[in-house]
C-alpha cells in the first residue's frame, strides 16, 4: 500500500444546498445524515482502509484550512493542499499529481470527490483495489462508472465500449454532461451508459505525460515547483502560480481527449450529493408518514407531504398546506423553493449576491 495516495477534493462551495451550506461552511464540512460524521469525515473513514493515512491528501481552499484542520485532526497540515483561488479540477489535480510524484514517483492516485455517498462499503473497497491494479499493469488512465438504476438528469454518464477488457473493465467511448430526461432514457435503456463517479485511478506516471500532452502550458507551470514541493516554500509557489490557471476541468481537458481512458463499472450504492432531491431519494429512515424529509431541526407538519426540511439545531417550523418544497434556513436565510424547480438555487445565490449582498452568502 506504500505507493497508493488517495487526493480528496473537497474545495467546492455547495451553493445547490444554499443557504444550509455556505460559503463560510460548505456540504462536504456538514454531517447531512445524522451519523455524526460530515460527509468529508465519511470519505476519509473509507478511503483510509485501502490507503495509509499518511498518503491521503486533501485539496481545499485556503478558507477552509481549519475546518479541515478541525474535522481531520490526523492529518498533517503538508498533506493539505491549499488553494488559493476557485480554478476547477484540473489545475488541483495537477498540483496534487506534481507534490506526490516529488515524493514517490511510481505513486498510484486515487482522485476521489468529499461529497459521495456510499451504501455498500465493501463492493466500494474491493472496486478502488481492483482500480489499482489495473493501472500498476497498465498505461492508462481509470474512472469509475456505477450502473445507473433510473434516468437521471443531474449526472454525467460515460459510454463503454462493447468489449470487456478485464472483469467489469472497458475502454470508455464517450463522455455526456448531464443529459436531458429523454437523452438519459435513452443512455438508461441501452445498457451501454454508466454514472461518472468523478473518481479517478492512475499512476503518478500516465497522469503526468497526460498533462503534458493535453494541457502542456499547465504542466509546466507545475512542473517548475520540484524544487519547492514539501517544502517551506510550497506555498508561496501555489499562490503565485494559481492566478494566472484557467478554470478547467479534467474531464473535459484530458479524459474526453486521451485514448488510453478505462471504465471498471461498479454497483455499490454510490450517490453523488448534488441536490436535494438527490439527499431525498437516499432514505426513507428520515422521513415521516407523509414522506416529509426531516434533516436537522424540528417541525410540525399539517397537510404537508414530500418536502425538505433543513433548519438550524433548535429551531422549529410549523408548516401547513405545503406539498414537495425545499425549505431550508441559516443563519440569516430562509429559502423555500419548489423541489421541481431546485436547479434555480444558482440563481437564487446569484441573485443574492449581486442584490442583496455576500453576507448572505
Amino acid at each position: 500500500m506504500k505507493d497508493n495516495f488517495c487526493v480528496i477534493l473537497a474545495g467546492g462551495a455547495g451553493s445547490r444546498f444554499w443557504p444550509y451550506s455556505s460559503t463560510s461552511e460548505p456540504k462536504q464540512f456538514l454531517d447531512f445524515l445524522g451519523t455524526g460524521r460530515s460527509l468529508l469525515q465519511m470519505t476519509y473513514d473509507r478511503v483510509c482502509k485501502v490507503v495509509d493515512k499518511e498518503n491521503v491528501y486533501i485539496s481545499t481552499n485556503k478558507k477552509y484550512k481549519d475546518l479541515v484542520l478541525e474535522q481531520l485532526p490526523a492529518l498533517a497540515e503538508s498533506q493539505i493542499l491549499f488553494e488559493p483561488a476557485v480554478r476547477n479540477t484540473a489545475p488541483c489535480i495537477a498540483y496534487a499529481m506534481y507534490k506526490i510524484k516529488a515524493i514517490n514517483e511510481n505513486a498510484r492516485i486515487w482522485v476521489t470527490p468529499s461529497d459521495n455517498l456510499v451504501v455498500k462499503e465493501a463492493e466500494y473497497i474491493d472496486t478502488i483495489n481492483r482500480g489499482f491494479q489495473f493501472v500498476s499493469e497498465n498505461d492508462c488512465l481509470l474512472t469509475v462508472g456505477i450502473k445507473p438504476n433510473r434516468a437521471e438528469t443531474a449526472y454525467g454518464y460515460i459510454q463503454i465500449g462493447e468489449t470487456e477488457v478485464d472483469q467489469n473493465l472497458f475502454k470508455a467511448k464517450t463522455f455526456t454532461e448531464k443529459p436531458n430526461a429523454d437523452l438519459a432514457q435513452i443512455f438508461l435503456d441501452s445498457g451501454e451508459f454508466y454514472w461518472n463517479t468523478s473518481m479517478f485511478l492512475w499512476t503518478a506516471q500516465a497522469i503526468s505525460e497526460a498533462f503534458e500532452q493535453y494541457m502542456p502550458e499547465l504542466a509546466h507551470k507545475f512542473s517548475d515547483g520540484k524544487d519547492f514541493y514539501n517544502t517551506s516554500e510550497e506555498q508561496a509557489f501555489i499562490d503565485k502560480i494559481y492566478q494566472s490557471c484557467t478554470n478547467n476541468s479534467i474531464d473535459y481537458q484530458i479524459l474526453e481527449k486521451a485514448q488510453n481512458v478505462y471504465v471498471i463499472t461498479a454497483d455499490f450504492g454510490w450517490t453523488d450529493l448534488g441536490t436535494w432531491n438527490s439527499l431525498y431519494t437516499l432514505s426513507d429512515a428520515c422521513k415521516d408518514g407523509d414522506n416529509n424529509m426531516l434533516v436537522s431541526g424540528k417541525t410540525l407538519m399539517y397537510e404537508s407531504k414530500n418536502n425538505i426540511v433543513a433548519l438550524p439545531e433548535g429551531k422549529l417550523a410549523v408548516i401547513q398546506g405545503m406539498e414537495n418544497f425545499v425549505i431550508t434556513e441559516n443563519k440569516n436565510v430562509l429559502l423555500i423553493c419548489r423541489r421541481e424547480e431546485e436547479n434555480r438555487i444558482r440563481q437564487f445565490v446569484n441573485d443574492t449576491k449581486v442584490q442583496v449582498g455576500k453576507e448572505y452568502l
